[in-house]
């Protein structure tokens, strides 16, 4: 696409262009702009960056290119990017720093949390971006390593009031999933008439119209390929067409073509084109340093340089990535091995180390356990940096270069262990077969088998990997008895997840009979009084479960746990507080959960952390803040690919908040997932679910025939139960009152086992609803005693609600006024608008007219919106804020500027009491 220029659009490229452009000004105006540029190789995206750069006057330009050698080294594309940047490093917040400097291998330290190092490149960019506009241009970034790769897509998802352009240049199909709504260019072809037009330009006067024809139509307007293949003909060629058919993929034709040109050059120049290809950064020292190692005189770049393939300045540029490939694809394999030698002796060790171990794995042919074992230092440190992809990739290639068969096999086992946790999962499935066929000893190959289970369980389906993990915790049993534990701990949590699917023959009753008999160790601490609760639970029942449940809840809450057992046991933990109505713990463990996941970026469990917080804030009547939550666990899907949670999150919240499409929405897509991935328990939440909507618009046949789906399978613990509430409401409103009976003795003995004010105050409720005059009025007051003296305020509207109606239905008008406006101002202000219907018709039919209240006193906060202005009422700074909702403070400033024009503020001191009166985002 030669003819264009930053004055002006390139050839055929006008529509690309203009979109450029109006990037530029918008970041120019001080406003932040992100596009992904895609296309197939070749097509033009470099040129279109290229142009980007040429128009962006006045403002500040940083571009690095990903490299496919390159993929394995964690945060290498990011570190390109920040470089430049790292005078500014000491400005940022200290977590922030820390989780950037460990990245970077700057300091040493815990390995950061994904989000955080994705916060502190924001926060770094927007830095710089104080002084002038900052336009970052990122080109390949296919082939970017996967943390750089996802903490570019989280900055480009942020981006929104910096005065900060952020352009990624994308070979197809790379980055699908992780670059998913951000704004796209897809760079087409050229028409015939601007193909031939390039193609004259670079073929004056020698070109036949048959040849040119038949190379536009070969070509498919593709400009590299227009560029290059025609250097390839012959003169007669180009004359006359005289040149059979290609057949060969264009592509494989244009570097088909650059493969000649490199053919063409001296042999000391084509190999100091071999050390520019191996050297992915383009550091030209380090090329300098490898070449006079292999004896090759500088004055061998100029032949390269006069053939238009490279460019040596400040930096090693190729003119195109095939240009690269070619020169590596042409040498012998013993030329890049000695190539790869003089790069690890060019290396330093000390600042590079993890490069130098690539650079000596490449120069090995054969085994050899001095570089496996360098290579696996280098996995642990960049396992310490946050580097998992990049630790399971040294171990793979450690285990490939391993002389003895059986450390072979233990390499292998921990790379697919740093695939599982990097969420490779059908890698990590494959590195388990080859680590299996060993040797391994008995003991690794039950870990082996645990981890495949573990996979899964967690990719997979919960109840194909129960019967793996029993068999796995039985055969661990005499191994490694804590590990067995742990085994029958996670075959429990897929058993109770698998709830009423098939799981190969194996029921929850067979886990809890096989961790029962497990041997303990001598002082049975918190993690085995849960698992025994846990198995008791199953194989007693609810009452006799309950003290050693308790127990174990509460050593979970006066203790503090180490990330390993946080991570491995909370999450079974809160499901037991909830379990046993015990919603102080609950909310504290499930915080907890939901700070060790975030603090050490466990992707795999923060989604599920946030949905038992979720959970919790819901009881809790702040469906605001939930809502949050949701688009909390909706932004980590769109990191990791998985949006099952933050669906799961809706289906819990939008029933409380009378959204029958949105629960309908939400019912059908997880229900969808769930048969995918084994969750039987998912079934009974959307049982729930729909009765918690139904029984809210007053639609009790529809609430009974979900609550009575419900309540079928107790084993899908905690669900079951709360299906029961609402069976008994839906059941005395559509005339069963025997089986409402009937169910309020079973919640009763339930609640009594529990003994919580919760627990006791939802079965008098109950109870309540069953029962007539005196006995049912003292039950209701109970109820509201009882709820009144817990957190858990959706349910105390909700009986104040029920004791209204009732005191309605009683003719004591008087009396239900109080209760239903008590109902409808709580229900109100949660946003239950169902709810809070359902109480304004009551008070009307009391003789009491009230205005239908919105549940907002103005325009509506956004849920973002009202996120940061909860948190700014309760004191928070921006910068704060802004390192809790992974956003720079500049946006933080930019949402609170509309907060405060929406609820018609003007300083942050007003915030919390106008939120009194709008506290429920749109």
């Amino acid at each position: 696409m030669v003819g264009g220029s930053a004055r002006g659009p390139l050839r055929g490229r006008q529509l690309e262009c203009e979109r450029l452009d109006r990037l530029v000004a918008t970041v120019q105006e001080g406003r932040s702009a992100v596009l992904v540029v895609r296309g197939e190789a070749g097509i033009g995206k470099s040129v279109l960056l290229d142009y980007v750069r040429g128009s962006a006057s006045g403002c500040r330009i940083a571009r690095v290119a990903g490299v496919e050698s390159e993929m394995e080294l964690a945060f290498g594309g990011l570190h390109q990017l920040c470089a430049p940047f790292l005078d500014h490093i000491g400005r940022l917040p200290g977590p922030q720093r820390d989780a950037l400097e460990t990245a970077f291998g700057l300091s040493a330290g815990t390995p950061p949390d994904r989000f955080l190092v994705g916060l502190a490149v924001l926060s770094l960019l927007a830095d710089v971006a104080e002084k002038e506009p900052l336009l970052c241009l990122v080109d390949d970034a296919q082939w970017l390593d996967q943390v750089s790769a996802q903490a570019l897509a989280f900055v480009a998802r942020r981006l929104l009031a910096e005065p900060i352009g952020l352009v990624l240049a994308v070979r197809e199909p790379g980055l699908q999933h992780e670059l998913a709504g951000v704004p796209q260019l897809e760079v087409g072809r050229l028409g015939d008439a601007d193909a031939r037009a390039l193609l004259n330009s670079v073929t004056p006067g020698r070109l036949d119209g048959r040849v040119r024809d038949r190379i536009v139509a070969e070509t498919h307007g593709n400009p590299l390929a227009l560029l290059e293949l025609p250097r390839g003909l012959t003169a007669a060629e180009l004359a006359g067409g005289f040149a059979r058919p290609d057949a060969r993929p264009l592509i494989t034709q244009i570097e088909q073509s650059f493969l000649r040109r490199v053919e063409a050059l001296p042999a000391g120049t084509r190999r100091l084109l071999l050390i520019a290809a191996a050297e992915p950064v383009g550091d030209v020292t380090l090329l300098t340093r490898a070449a006079e190692l292999l004896g090759i005189d500088a004055a061998a770049a100029a032949p390269a340089e006069a053939a238009g393939l490279i460019s040596i300045g400040t930096r090693v540029r190729f003119r195109h990535p095939l240009v690269r490939s070619a020169a590596y694809r042409v040498a012998a394999p013993e030329d890049r091995q000695s190539v790869h030698r003089a790069l690890a002796d060019a290396t330093d060790p000390a600042s590079d180390p993890e490069r130098r171990a690539w650079h000596l794995a490449n120069a090995t042919a054969g085994p050899d356990e001095s570089v496996a074992a360098e290579l696996e230092r280098s996995a642990e440190r960049a396992q310490a940096r946050g580097g998992v992809a990049a630790a399971a990739a040294f171990l793979e290639r450690a285990a490939e270069l391993t002389p003895d068969p059986a450390r072979r096999g233990v390499r292998t086992l921990a790379a697919a262990r740093a695939k599982h946790r990097a969420g490779g999962y059908d890698a990590a499935l494959e590195l388990l077969d080859s680590a299996e066929l060993g040797p391994l000893d008995e003991r690794r190959l039950a870990q082996s088998n645990l981890l495949r289970g573990q996979i899964v369980f967690a990719s997979r389906s919960a109840s194909a990997a129960l019967p793996l993990l029993l068999k796995t915790g039985k055969r661990l049993e005499r191994l490694d008895p804590g590990l067995a534990r742990e085994t029958y701990r996670d075959a429990l949590h897929a058993a109770l997840t698998a709830g009423r699917l098939p799981s190969g023959g194996v029921q929850v009753a067979d886990v809890a009979a096989a961790a029962l008999a497990a041997p303990s160790g001598p002082e049975p601490g918190r993690n085995e009084l849960l698992l025994d609760g846990l198995a008791v639970r199953s194989t007693e029942g609810y009452e006799a479960s309950v003290p050693l449940l308790r127990q174990a809840v509460d050593a979970f809450r006066a203790e503090g746990v180490s990330r390993e057992e946080g991570l491995g046991w909370l999450p079974l933990a809160c499901r037991m507080a909830h379990d046993l109505f015990d919603f102080d713990g609950y909310a504290a463990l499930s915080t907890r959960l939901v700070d060790l996941a975030r603090e050490t970026g466990t992707l795999a469990v923060l989604p599920s952390a946030l949905l038992l917080l979720l959970s919790n804030r819901v009881f809790a009547g702040e469906l605001a803040f939930a809502e949050t939550l949701v688009a909390e666990s909706m932004t980590i899907g769109e990191v990791t690919g998985s949006r099952f949670f933050a669906r799961y999150g809706a289906l819990v919240l939008e029933p409380w908040k009378g959204r029958e499409a949105e629960t309908r929405q939400a019912i059908d897509v997880v229900t969808r997932d769930l048969l995918l991935q084994g969750e039987g328990k998912v079934l009974s939440a959307t049982q729930w679910a729909s009765a918690v909507l139904y029984n809210g618009l007053g639609r009790y046949e529809e609430a009974y025939a979900a609550a009575e789906r419900g309540c079928e399978h107790p084993e899908e613990y905690g669900l079951s139960t709360w299906s029961l509430v609402e069976y008994v409401e839906a059941a005395v409103r559509s005339g069963r009152p025997a089986r409402a009976a009937d169910a309020a003795r079973r919640l009763d003995a339930r609640a009594r086992a529990s003994g919580t004010d919760w627990a006791l105050g939802t079965s008098a409720a109950a109870r309540a609803q069953v029962s007539d005059g005196d006995t049912a009025e003292a039950l209701y007051r109970e109820a509201i005693d009882r709820l009144g003296r817990t957190d858990v305020k959706v349910l105390l509207a909700r009986t104040h609600l029920l004791y209204g109606e009732w005191l309605r239905r009683e003719n004591r008008r008087v009396d239900a006024r109080e209760h239903l406006g008590t109902a409808y101002e709580m229900c109100t202000r949660m946003g239950a608008a169902a709810f809070a219907e359902r109480a304004r018709r009551e008070l009307g039919a009391t003789g009491e007219t009230i205005r239908k209240r919105p549940t907002d006193g103005g325009p509506s906060l956004t849920t973002q919106e009202s996120r940061i202005a909860r948190m700014a009422g309760e004191g928070l700074t921006n910068l704060e804020i802004g390192a809790q909702l992974f956003i720079s403070p500049h946006t933080v400033e930019w949402h609170l500027r509309k907060v405060f024009v929406k609820l018609g503020i003007a300083s942050r001191k007003q915030i919390r009491p106008a939120l009194l009166d709008d506290p429920t985002p749109a």
